[in-house]
């Protein structure tokens, strides 16, 4: 049978002769082990067929209703499963974990076939696949809408934001069990008339009542944006936090969690341009991912975590005041 590649969105016309694709890179596992080689059978997505990497069966599977697929060992009972016929098992292996940060039934998942519910048919969903269940809860916390921090709450054994939650370092910033001796701080920012002449922005970082490295300062600069001063404000944490001390930062927006930690990857390929042109913040993304990367070679961890903003949540509150009181100082 030839081989070919898959495009995406193609839609299938046969499936009597299923397309198998090459993957672009060959994994180090599969250097070393020749036999460890999966065969992913599509046998109902965009384009039914045999697929040898995960994310060529992703493209086919996600969002497609009544999808239906299963991992082999041998391009066989691959072939025999996208034909309809009766297979062996599927294949075994390591445990992966399904994360679903956003979606109709948000959590981890241990199984595709259950997850892929989790996110069919729901409109922009955010998943991913990970080796290990912490990797998992991390892209939860990171970019889990509310549904899903309440999820990964009930599956962690904590309880619900809306009540009593164990403190940990850093005082009221608590958001399930953590790692031992991590430091927690909210960060926010505030633009007051944002978007119209004569806005003035803040930045709010909150370690916690009282504390001396709390932070409540007008943005520097002559573009006061809202975006601006929240960036600025998760670079000034990770500017007071010591680079061999873990941490944590909660902030309401998703615009800065994504431009930390997913964005600025294709934005330096791309010469840090996007189809509109230039990318905006530039200067204060790449002085953040600098931080991270400084502290990543230090051995240290830097974790974020989405709060829903203006909400129960103690920490956000008081980091979203320190903002407004900083866009309220003179420059």
């Amino acid at each position: 049978m030839p081989l070919s590649s898959a495009k995406k969105g193609q839609a299938s016309k046969s499936t009597s002769q299923p397309a198998i694709s090459t993957p672009a890179k060959t994994s180090r596992k599969r250097k070393m082990d020749a036999d460890s080689q999966k065969y992913y059978a599509v046998r109902a997505g965009v384009k039914p067929g045999v697929y040898l990497t995960w994310a060529e069966c992703q493209e086919q599977t996600a969002g497609f209703r009544g999808a239906s697929y299963k991992s082999f060992l041998s391009r066989e009972d691959a072939e025999a499963y996208v034909a309809g016929k009766k297979t062996s098992a599927a294949a075994p292996g390591e445990e992966r974990f399904y994360a679903v940060a956003v979606g109709r039934e948000p959590g981890v998942y241990t199984d595709w076939d259950t997850a892929s519910l989790a996110i069919k048919g729901w409109k922009g969903p955010k998943y991913k696949r990970f080796d290990t269940r912490e990797g998992a809860i991390e892209y939860i916390r990171t970019h889990g809408n509310e549904a899903a921090q309440e999820a990964l709450l009930k599956d962690e054994g904590a309880e619900p934001s809306s009540k009593k939650r164990k403190k940990t370092v850093g005082g009221d910033a608590g958001k399930g069990e953590d790692e031992k001796d991590i430091q927690h701080v909210y960060t926010d920012g505030s633009s007051l008339a944002n978007g119209r002449a004569g806005a003035a922005a803040g930045v709010g970082v909150f370690f916690g009542p009282g504390d001396k490295r709390n932070i409540s300062e007008r943005l520097q600069g002559e573009i006061q944006t809202n975006q601006r001063a929240e960036l600025t404000a998760i670079l000034r944490a990770l500017e007071t936090v010591p680079i061999d001390q873990k941490i944590r930062i909660f902030s309401d927006s998703k615009y800065s969690i994504s431009c930390a930690t997913e964005w600025y990857a294709n934005w330096q390929k791309n010469g840090w341009k996007t189809k509109d042109g230039p990318v905006k913040n530039k200067d204060l993304v790449e002085a953040i991912r600098a931080k991270i990367d400084e502290r990543t070679e230090a051995g240290t961890k830097t974790y974020f975590q989405w709060v829903k903003g203006h909400a129960a949540d103690a920490g956000n509150v008081a980091a979203d005041q320190l903002a407004v009181n900083g866009a309220r100082q003179l420059i």
